[in-house]
């Protein structure tokens, strides 16, 4: 399948009970590791089979928690570009997370949110 949904990223205000309820409710792996750049830990969410995620704590307080998924793309920065061309609002332009790759984050026109990313690839 091409641009597959390969991660999803919970944002919340109280990381301790996120884990807590998710990880006894589906009985995820939940490994803490530091964010790229400092600032903070970022949750791993480990589910075994199937598209994992992450959590971490949402720096603006006024924010709602909330899920966002990642779809993958193979240019970022073309994929940005052609969400505007259709109509999207960016809400997060290209941005480098680490040596993991990039994201993006957009507003779809019907109001809906959405998140791609591409990895880094590996040095040949």
């Amino acid at each position: 399948m091409a641009n597959p949904f390969v991660h999803v990223e919970l944002q919340t205000r109280d990381v301790a009970r996120a884990k807590d309820f998710y990880g006894r409710l589906f009985g995820w792996t939940l490994v803490d590791e530091p964010m790229p750049g400092g600032g903070g830990s970022y949750t791993m969410i480990q589910v075994g089979e199937g598209t994992g995620g992450g959590m971490f704590t949402n720096p603006d307080p006024q924010a709602p928690p909330c899920w966002t998924a990642y779809v993958a793309v193979d240019d970022i920065a073309a994929s940005t570009a052609r969400a505007r061309e259709l109509g999207a609002r960016i809400v997060v332009d290209c941005m480098a997370v680490g040596d993991y790759g990039s994201m993006s984050v957009f507003v779809d026109p019907g109001g809906a949110t959405l998140a791609m990313w591409q990895p880094k690839m590996p040095a040949a």
